[in-house]
């Protein structure tokens, strides 16, 4: 049974049982300085996170978390190369919300570590500050020979502040390994590169991967550039209904009867979420050609989708009078 303290003598006894050669009366210890809260619980929880027992280690872990206190950041950060995983994920999950931009030259001299595991970590604690200091220490890590770090870094580089051109972050939209290209795609959608738009025209229609496809479909969107108008609308044949969905919503910021055609084809995929958002695409074109399929579409089994072609035909009457 845990029996709350709050006195020094027993403070003193909990952390006493914490040396114990009984592994039980370590976690009965652990559990205690806990439950105390206070600087000297702390002292004996950090104390703890260098247990022989993974079990006494990953509960000091969720104990330090919940204390809250700036100070264990330091000693938290040395558990990110832990050999275990659930020490290593507690340990990041607990800095996700003690780490500030107090502590990131320390970050960033961690960084340099030979360590893998600590270097992933590292590379993800530095979302959370968002400085454009750490792009420099970055930066490297997009020619690692190990796939995680590049993914990881091209990552990062998403969060950091006043980051709009990287040069070499754009390289990653070719790289050999698919989870990689995904990272950069999604990335690319917050860089302004001259190359950004021509590039993720071209991953949305040739990468192999379906995931980087939908992604590049997805940074498309938010760059709303008119030159991705014709990769979007070749997206609209996709193989993979959640990249013919992602471009019919970038398509719907850039309103062009054009590819009205290729919108009434897509207003009977075989997906309904596919063809609510393109009825909502051809609302947005506010074109007349459209309401003959718009009106077919009425009788959709999912009523969402018949919910939307009855606003798009109203949103193109609408402009109609408006018009006359």
């Amino acid at each position: 049974m845990v029996i709350a303290v709050n006195n020094d003598t027993e403070l003193a006894e909990w952390l006493q049982m914490l040396r114990s050669l009984d592994l039980n009366d370590r976690l009965v210890a652990v559990k205690n300085l806990q439950l105390l809260g206070d600087d000297g619980s702390l002292a004996g929880l950090i104390e703890a996170l260098n247990d022989e027992s993974v079990m006494v280690q990953k509960l000091a872990v969720t104990a330090i978390w919940e204390l809250a206190n700036p100070t264990a950041v330091d000693p938290l950060l040395e558990c990110l190369d832990s050999p275990e995983v659930e020490i290593r994920s507690e340990a990041l999950a607990a800095l996700g919300e003690l780490v500030n931009s107090d502590h990131l030259l320390k970050l960033l001299d961690m960084l340099h570590r030979e360590d893998v595991n600590m270097q992933l970590n590292i590379l993800i604690l530095l979302r959370k500050i968002h400085d454009v200091q750490s792009l420099p220490y970055v930066l490297p890590f997009f020619e690692s020979q190990l796939p995680e770090l590049r993914e990881a870094a091209v990552t990062t580089l998403r969060y950091l502040n006043q980051v709009v051109r990287c040069q070499p972050a754009i390289a990653l939209l070719t790289d050999p390994v698919n989870f990689v290209r995904q990272a950069a795609a999604l990335t690319m959608g917050h860089l302004t590169d001259d190359e950004v738009v021509p590039k993720l025209s071209q991953a949305l229609i040739s990468d192999p991967d379906w995931q980087v496809r939908r992604d590049a479909a997805r940074s498309l969107d938010i760059h709303n550039d008119a030159s991705s108008i014709p990769s979007l609308e070749k997206a609209l044949g996709d193989e993979h209904w959640q990249v013919r969905k992602s471009a019919t919503q970038a398509l719907q910021k850039l309103p062009d009867p054009k590819v009205i055609p290729a919108l009434i084809k897509a207003l009977t995929d075989e997906y309904s979420n596919v063809r609510k958002e393109v009825a909502i695409a051809l609302g947005n074109i506010g074109s007349t050609d459209a309401i003959s399929a718009l009106q077919q579409a009425l009788d959709d089994p999912d009523r969402e989708v018949s919910i939307q072609s009855q606003r798009a035909i109203n949103k193109i009457s609408n402009s109609m009078v408006k018009n006359v």
